[in-house]
């Protein structure tokens, strides 16, 4: 069965919908009473038969002004019980037309975040389970006597603890940084001193890979939160390191550029493929789904990276490199002293 078009659905404004509908509601009137007095009726009854036709016209030029929000009610309703896939038919251009856009963009972003909910739900799960089930294991070995608690074993049990203590961390620091609860600590500070400091820890855990810290010009200063940052860029230096080959080099490289400063990190890793180069920085995201979590990392320290420089009011976005590697490229606003 098709629907009945409504004329008015293509008026942009509803003010001029319901002067249309006055309009044509006064001039049924008229004519209706002016029939009734050419055919002798009483007056009673041409005020009956207006009244009626003007309200049945009503009801058909209003329909399609007010349907859109008969829809929103069952959609809200649906939706708090839990459909998000609701959606509402957009039938006109007015106001209440662009309200039904507007809604069912609300929906389909209720419906984005319901699914990285539930993601972050079944991640979150596995990433716990994995290292508890290798505690667990270990722990009823030593209990049943299988083996002993010697000084490897318990290493071992402590590095477990260790990689569970960093992804609460990490998921503390996430959820803060998303509400907006981290405030930035700012102040002018050296970027050299903070390159250098970063290339020095990462040399600690990597010592079969080389650092290099390049900064034009040397006294390059930068205004923001020096502690956020370094979390930043030991996140990405280590990220580096863990991918470049051993007697291999990773790159920290800074420069001013016009009102931005570019902070870059280089390796010489497999680098990223083209198609995960936007999507590395979601949460728990991997370029390689076999790589094992002990050597690819928990997966958040991209994502809390790029929160921290969109607070700094910077962007961060990742890079191939010619023939092999990756570029990590961090722009960060700058003002000039001079």
């Amino acid at each position: 069965m098709r629907s009945v078009v409504n004329p008015l659905n293509r008026l942009r404004s509803i003010k001029v919908k319901l002067s249309i509908v006055i309009v044509a509601a006064v001039a049924v009137t008229l004519a209706v009473n002016e029939i009734g007095l050419i055919f002798n009726f009483r007056s009673q009854f041409r005020a009956g038969v207006a009244a009626v036709i003007a309200l049945g016209m009503v009801q058909v030029l209003s329909r399609g002004m007010t349907s859109p929000l008969r829809s929103m009610e069952r959609a809200a309703t649906s939706m708090a019980a839990g459909n998000v896939a609701e959606r509402i038919e957009v039938s006109s251009a007015d106001e209440v037309g662009r309200l039904a856009e507007a809604f069912n963009h609300m929906a389909h972003e209720l419906a984005e975040v319901d699914r990285q909910r539930r993601e972050l739900v079944a991640n979150v799960s596995h990433e716990l389970r994995t290292p508890i089930s290798a505690l667990r294991a270990t722990l009823e070995n030593v209990v049943d006597g299988v083996v002993a608690p010697e000084p490897p074993l318990l290493r071992t049990m402590l590095a477990q603890t260790e990689r569970l203590q960093r992804l609460v961390t990490q998921l503390l620091d996430l959820s803060r940084l998303e509400s907006g609860e981290v405030p930035l600590h700012r102040l002018d500070f050296p970027v050299a001193e903070l390159l250098e400091a970063v290339a020095d820890e990462s040399a600690l855990s990597f010592p079969a890979v080389s650092f290099t810290v390049d900064v034009d010009p040397p006294d390059l200063d930068l205004d923001g939160d020096p502690e956020r940052l370094h979390q930043v860029f030991a996140n990405l230096c280590d990220n580096a390191a863990r991918f470049t080959p051993d007697d291999g080099e990773v790159r920290l490289r800074a420069s001013a550029a016009g009102s931005r400063v570019r902070i870059e990190v280089l390796d010489d890793g497999p680098g990223i493929p083209p198609e995960a180069l936007t999507r590395v920085f979601e949460r728990f995201y991997r370029t390689d789904e076999a790589r094992s979590t002990d050597e690819g990392g928990s997966g958040l320290g991209l994502a809390i990276a790029r929160w921290v420089v969109d607070l700094h009011g910077g962007t961060i976005e990742a890079e191939t490199r010619d023939p092999h590697g990756c570029r990590m490229v961090v722009d960060l606003p700058w003002q000039s002293r001079q």
